[in-house]
Order: C-alpha cells, then structure tokens, then sequence
C-alpha cells in the first residue's frame, strides 16, 4: 500500500525520499522554549522559510462595497497603505469598537495587494470577519481556516492510577474542505484572504510536497489515461464508480470525472486517445456543464502528502530513534517502560511496513518529514512563501493566545515519552512555539486592537494610527456608575427602560454560576433573559447572538464571550457587575472592550457597579471620556448627527461557521434554562416597583481610590444574584450537591483522571435536580 493512514483522525502521509523537510536542518534546543525577545539566526535557531509558490506579482482584490471610507477611515487607510509602501515592517491600527476596523483592514488589503492572512483567537470572531470578508471581496479567494475537529479526545497517560487513555476524534469534513479549499488557492493563485484559527500554527504537512504533487493537465497534451488514475490514486483519490463523493473519482470508458476534496464543482477530463480532448467543471448534482477550459489542477486530497520511495529510510530512522530511546531507559533502570515502548514501537513498524498504515502515525511526523530533533512542524504559514501580509485582529489577545500554544502541549506528550509509549520524536508533533512564530513574520504585519498590548505597541515603537471617529458618527457610550448595594434594584428598573424602547441588554459577570444565577433571577422577574458562557458549543453561541439580534429574547447574561469584535448594533446598554474586582476579566483593556458592545448603538450606555476606583478602572473610563471628547468635536466640526448601525441579521450561521449540526430550538433552551417545578419559581418581580426610581449614578470622586479596604459581607450578600434568590425561599439541596459534583469533575479532568471525571458525570447526568 503506497500510503499510511490512521483510522481515528483520517491522518495520512506519503513517503518521500526527496522530502523537502531536509532543508530544515537547524535545531532549536527545547522545542516548546518560551519567547525569546530577540530571535537567533537563523542557522542557530529556528527553521528557515519556504520557497516562494508564486511568482511575487501583485495581487488584484476587487473591494466591493456599498459605501465608502469615512470618519477617521480615509486617514487610517492612506496612513497604514503609505506605511507599507516605505518599508515598515509593523504597524499598529487602533480602532475603536464601531468605527469599522474590517473595512479599513479590506481596503489595505486591496491597497497593498498580497496574500492575506487575518489572525483571530476564536472561532465565532473567525466566523464574523469571514463573512464581512467574503462580502468585501466576492470575486477573490476567501477562506476559513479553523480546527476540524468536532470532538477530540488526546492520548494520555495517567501515572497514579497506571491508566493509558487511547486517542479519539470525530473530524467535520466541511470544516475539513474548507481547510483544503484555503491551501489549494493558495499554492495556485494570489489574490487569496484567509481568516484562520491559532489552528494555523499546528502541523499541516509539507508545502513543497504539497504543491509537487498537484496533477495538472491541460487541453490538447498527450497523457495516458491509466497514468492519471494512478496520479489521483497516489494523492489519495479513491475510485467510486457509482457515487462521485468528496475526494473520489469516478471513469467511463475515456472520460475521468473527479470531485476534489476542497471544491463544490466536479472537473472532467475527456481524451480521444491518449490526447486530451476537452476540460470541464461541472455541476456534480445535475451534471451539467458550468463551463470548459483549457487547464485543470489537482490538488491532493489530504494536506499530509510526500512521496511512496521514502518508507525504508523512515523506518531504518524509527529504529535508530528507537534503539537510542531503549538505551537510556535501560540506563535509568526502567524496565517496564522499555519493554512497553519496545513492544509499542515494533508494532507500529510491522503495520507500517507490510500495511503502510499504523494507528498514531502522526507522532511520527518528525521522522516521516525528515526533520531534524526540535525543529517546528510545516503549518499553514509555509503555504504563503515569503511575499505576503499579516493581519492580526484583536491582537492583545491573540498574540498571548498563540504563545501559550505550544506550553499547553508539552505536559501530556512529555509523560507519554517517559512512560514509554511514545518515542520522544512525538514531542516534536506540537504547534509553533512564539520565538518561531515570531520568525515567520512577513515583511509587513499590522496589529489591529481597541486595546493593543504592550508587545504590539514594543514593536510599533509605541506608535499606533487611530481611528477613533466613526463613519456613523456614533459617540463611545455614557458611563454610569453605582455602588454595589442595591445594584440588582438599578439593573432591573434600566433594563426595563432599555426593552421598553425596543433595544437589547448584555451584563457580565465574574463566574459562570452567577451568570446562570443572574439569568434565573431576570426570568422570574419577567424579563427575556439567556445566558453565554465557555460551555455553550460554538454553534450555539451563534444562534444566542441572532436570537438576541432578532428580539426572541432581550438580555444576554455572559462571562469573557461579551468582548472582543461581537457586532450588535441592537444592544444599547453593558452593564459590568463587580467593576472593581481588579484582575484579568476587568483589567483596563478587558473593561474597554466590554464598553465597547455598546457603541454600536446612539443611546449606548454602560452600568458600572463597583464600591471602589481600581486603577484599571480609572484608567478606562478616561481613555473612554478622551475618546467621547474628541468623536463630539469631530461631529461638531463636520456636522455629523450620530446614528445606529444596521446589520443585517443572517438567518442561517451555518454558511458562515460551518462545524456541525446543532439541536433545535428547545434543546438549545434547555441546555442554558433547565425546566423549574412551579413550587420552585416565584415571580420576584412583586418586590420591585417599577414607578419608583432607583438610586441616581455615583460620581467618581464618591469612590475610595485604591482602597484596600472590602465592602462587608452584608452589602456584597444583598446583592449578590445567588443570594438574591435564595432570600426568597427558593434553595435547593440538590443544586447544591449538583454543584459539588460538577466541581469534583473538573478537578478529575484537571489531572488527567478521565475515567473518574467520566464517572462523576455520569452521575450528574442521572440526577433530578
């Protein structure tokens, strides 16, 4: 068999003797080191880049848009265009929440006119710009570039309880189209814009190999028809005479019909003997013809491609690494584990030399790809070549994100190594580690942020192009500011203000469990509430938001998901419980971006409850005010009125996000809103009237500056959301005990005891509660 594959995750490579991983001889010393602040050379440290796939011509982005640049969009624009033009390398745009960041991205873009990548840190920002992408740029290649897994369970190994824990996963295979889509556009053409994922900083397979491998054929050459059967079978085609499946081909008599794998079209090639005759995409449901054309490629089916002639010198490589390993663990004295690692690895070589296939081959990919120890894997960044541009969005988190990558990779591999079920060229199947991340830069980079960090702002030299006034001439929001005594009283009189004149609510807290607490106490008070937090699927996050956008409900209680890039332009009021509780989720940049969901409306205000005047707090209710300042005078000055922005609400996010089916309606309203008996509820709405307003906003001078001193536990009690409810007589025993289950699940999962933690939620799943 010419190739190997694993059967859990469809992972599968080709071997090669002539395997362009050989020019990645330097090696880096500890491959998951922390960041450096000043890279090495190149032949002392890290890898050096790959050949440039495409021949460095500018490329031609139509921007399509029914409106032009305003507000500080045009400055922007022509500042960072110009920027680029004279050689520099970073550059900073800091724009401000509502004043239309995508579209002055698109336009440099166009401007500049290279390959594009756009960084973001999660998938619901990644499906977002996507979609304004797709809609600047029709007539180009935009692409998605996310994980494909739906589920994925890693290999592990737990040393207290002796328990080894096979690896298992579920691949989404349009997510995984999508994935194949963005790499054959960009090894074939360069106007090419891919919004990805730090899923771009993992293992991807060998461009070089990648692009050889492409079939290419053109009208009018002579080929013979059994040779390009055995092309699309090598690139890991299969043949499907009935059925022409995703990354199958199908032939009758000299006409070849193939489905690639990253395409919705069919492509046939008709020959009249050994010429080719005719070249066609075609409709693969309907058969018909969408046009001919004189030259087809091929891309392969599977990013994990070299060629066959290579499997002997892998395995001799396997066995060296081998025999080294067993040395030293003999060495060491541990029996068990060489015997273990002995047996597993010979087993792995036997499958892969009489069947070419092995389960977990992809921790061998070191040696498959002939790297040498401690050198990065190939990933989606190699695909670029050297002449491209970087975009990273919301980089004051996603920069801290991909540099915590590689950390997270190592603890789980590692014990797999010294326990002797891997050899240690598994620890070099890991995600790029930041000092090499930092290496692939291209030569222009632009940071984009409301709030960059301070690396972005290091290398920028502390210069940064704002773009503070908005198109729509909208005002940062009106920042209000209450005690924590009473706050639920103010919350739920605003909010009724907010719902009255048909707008939308977001509050945030601290936990996940206040979060839930808070949205059962708006329900019970008759106010349209649901909950957002890490534990709603990705999917689900998306039919909140619309459900939110489209009035089937008014508030959205969340956690860290109310932040970076969400556009709705219909919630006109945040309010922040807890502002004063200094720390990650309500640090300066953290508290900026909250504010910033309602600057999308013109009455956006933002509810501040806090007993004290943090620093961070100080410092964002300045830089808001300073903004507000200078948008009032900007509008003054060019007779602006300010108004709403309109956004078109998509009825179906699976065209933009497309990882799975999800349930319907109700199940989604039973995973944030269990049912409740009716002894259990109560309507709390009786204990609030609504003709009587609440305490009137504190002025800020009213707060203790940095006070060390807490508030009692009686005030923090009276307003706590949990205690709120249970005051009203409705404790719950079984929530309780609920509670301290779903705690004793995530400490079991937090040390790598799956078995215990699958156990606990077992039980959870057959409470009554």
């Amino acid at each position: 068999m010419p190739f190997a594959q694993d059967d859990n995750l469809n992972f599968t490579y080709y071997f090669s003797s002539d395997n362009m991983a050989r020019a990645r001889k330097t090696i880096t010393p500890d491959p998951y080191a922390k960041p450096i602040a000043k890279p090495l050379p190149p032949s002392k440290s890290l890898p050096g880049k790959l050949k440039q796939f495409q021949a460095p011509t500018r490329a031609d982005f139509d921007l399509v848009s029914p409106y032009g640049a305003a507000g500080d969009q045009p400055k922007a624009i022509e500042e960072l265009t110009e920027g680029f033009k004279n050689g520099e390398q970073f550059q900073t745009l800091l724009g401000v929440t509502g004043s239309g960041k995508t579209f002055t991205m698109a336009n440099v873009i166009k401007n500049v006119g290279k390959p594009t990548l756009i960084l973001t840190h999660n998938k619901t920002l990644a499906a977002q710009l996507y979609q304004e992408f797709k809609s600047f740029f029709p007539n180009n290649a935009v692409e998605y570039f996310v994980s494909y897994y739906d589920y994925f369970q890693p290999e592990a190994y737990i040393p207290h309880t002796d328990t080894f824990i096979e690896k298992d996963a579920s691949i989404n295979d349009e997510i995984d189209k999508l994935r194949l889509r963005a790499t054959a556009n960009l090894l074939t053409r360069r106007d090419v814009i891919i919004v990805a994922s730090v899923s771009c900083i993992y293992g991807l397979g060998s461009p070089s190999e990648y692009f050889d491998l492409m079939v290419r054929i053109k009208k009018g050459d002579i080929y013979d028809r059994d040779k390009i059967l055995r092309d699309l079978v090598h690139i890991q085609y299969s043949r499907n005479d009935f059925s022409l499946d995703r990354g199958t081909f199908r032939v009758r008599g000299d006409v070849i019909e193939v489905h690639p794998s990253y395409d919705e079209d069919g492509l046939r090639i008709e020959l009249f003997g050994d010429e080719v005759d005719r070249l066609y995409r075609f409709n693969i449901v309907t058969g018909e013809v969408i046009k001919e054309v004189e030259e087809l490629t091929i891309a392969p089916a599977k990013h994990f491609v070299t060629k066959e002639e290579n499997r002997a010198g892998m395995l001799q490589r396997i066995q060296m690494e081998l025999t080294d390993r067993l040395a030293e663990l003999d060495k060491e004295g541990k029996v068990l584990e060489s015997a273990r690692l002995s047996s597993r690895t010979r087993y792995d070589m036997e499958m892969l030399r009489e069947t070419g296939m092995c389960n977990g081959i992809e921790n061998y990919s070191r040696i498959i790809e002939d790297r040498a120890p401690g050198t990065r894997p190939f990933t989606l960044i190699d695909y670029f070549g050297d002449d491209w541009l970087l975009m990273i969005d919301e980089s004051h988190v996603s920069i801290p994100q991909v540099g915590g990558m590689a950390e997270g990779d190592k603890s789980r591999k590692t014990t797999l190594v010294q326990y002797g079920f891997r050899l240690p060229c598994a620890l070099d199947n890991r995600p790029m580690n930041f000092a090499e991340f930092e290496y692939m830069y291209p030569k222009q980079v632009l940071f984009v942020s409301a709030t960059p960090g301070d690396y972005e702002l290091k290398k920028t030299s502390g210069v940064a192009t704002e773009q503070i006034n908005r198109p729509t001439g909208l005002l940062d929001p009106k920042i209000e500011l209450f005690p924590i005594q009473g706050q639920m009283d103010v919350l739920l009189y605003r909010i009724e203000e907010v719902v009255k004149n048909g707008d939308r609510v977001l509050v945030t807290t601290l936990t996940k469990k206040m979060a839930q607490d808070l949205t059962e106490f708006f329900i019970e008070a008759n106010i349209r509430a649901k909950y957002l937090h890490s534990d709603i699927k990705t999917l689900e996050r998306h039919e909140l938001i619309r459900g939110l956008r489209s009035g089937e409900f008014d508030v959205l209680v969340g956690i860290n998901l109310l932040r970076e890039g969400l556009d709705l332009p219909e919630v006109s009021m945040v309010a922040i419980l807890d502002a004063d509780k200094e720390g990650f989720l309500r640090n300066y940049r953290s508290l900026i971006q909250t504010m910033g969901r309602a600057s999308r409306n013109v009455n956006g205000t933002v509810l501040l409850f806090a007993d004290n005047m943090t620093e961070s707090l100080q410092k964002a209710i300045d830089e808001t005010n300073r903004r507000r300042g200078l948008q009032e005078e900007f509008n003054k000055e060019h007779g602006i009125t300010p108004k709403s922005v309109t956004r078109k609400i998509e009825e179906d996010l699976r065209i933009i996000d497309p990882l799975g089916d999800i349930g319907d309606d109700n199940e989604i309203d039973e995973l944030c809103h269990p049912e409740r008996s009716e002894t259990e509820s109560k309507d709390l709405s009786e204990d609030f009237t609504p003709g009587i307003r609440p305490m009137e906003p504190l002025q800020p001078s009213r707060f203790r500056k940095n006070s060390s001193k807490k508030a009692s536990p009686g005030n923090r009690s009276a307003a706590s959301p949990s205690n709120v409810i249970a005051s009203q007589g409705r404790s719950n025993p079984g929530a309780s005990k609920l509670a301290d289950l779903e705690r004793q699940m995530k400490e079991a999962a937090a040390r790598l005891d799956f078995e215990e933690a699958a156990r606990i939620r077992d039980i959870i799943r057959s409470m009554d509660v």
